[in-house]
């Protein structure tokens, strides 16, 4: 499993002018292929009018799922390139879409594939990307009386605080990079006098 993967920090679109066509690259973050597909759609429902609507996506971690679609252009020339360049720059969960209006001069098969992969890494530059961390989900488990002081301590260390649950007792989640269990576990039966009660859970990228 990846410690860390790229995705990008939001949807954008960035536009492009070659040889008097225009190429317009959306791009956004898709968690699942279907949130990948459901963007390639509304894409082609806003631009209903374009030679081509042409996308490729990157869905997993691990970059388990991947694919490119031409969209009518000569085979290979943009889909392909446009998913060599989101796999390059190493991009998971992330799907680009590149809606072409034709400006009247053919481009050639080289000059689609540099369009097309171009217009993905300008878009990439123009919009940011942000990396992703694994880490390990836990609870931290006080009483109401040391709760207040517990969730200080841990933002001020640096701890990632997800989410506070108020019962009858205060559940803090918290992520943890894996290598700092150990050494966080020590930590918190340190400041809490061994008080505090810690379950780990599952994994989850941050």
């Amino acid at each position: 499993m990846q410690d860390e993967y790229r995705t990008v920090a939001h949807e954008g679109v960035h536009e492009t002018e070659i040889n008097r066509s225009r190429f317009l690259c959306a791009l956004a973050p898709a968690a699942t292929e279907e949130e990948a597909q459901a963007f390639v759609a509304r894409v082609r429902k806003e631009h209903p009018t374009a030679t081509h609507n042409c996308y490729a996506y990157v869905i997993g971690a691990d970059a388990s799922v991947q694919k490119a679609s031409d969209d009518g252009e000569p085979g290979g020339t943009a889909g392909v390139p446009m998913l060599q360049m989101l796999t390059r720059r190493e991009m998971r969960y992330v799907v680009a879409v590149v809606t072409r209006y034709y400006g009247g001069v053919k481009l050639g098969a080289g000059g689609l594939i540099r369009a097309y992969g171009g217009a993905v890494g300008e878009a990439l530059d123009a919009l940011g990307t942000v990396t992703r961390r694994r880490f390990r989900l836990a609870t931290v488990t006080v009483d109401h009386a040391r709760a207040g002081k517990m969730e200080n301590d841990l933002r001020s260390t640096g701890r990632a605080v997800r989410e506070v649950r108020y019962g009858a007792a205060v559940e803090i989640e918290i992520g943890l990079p894996e290598a700092d269990v150990e050494r966080f576990t020590a930590w918190l039966a340190d400041v809490s006098a061994g008080t505090a009660a810690f379950e780990l859970g599952g994994e989850a990228y941050g």
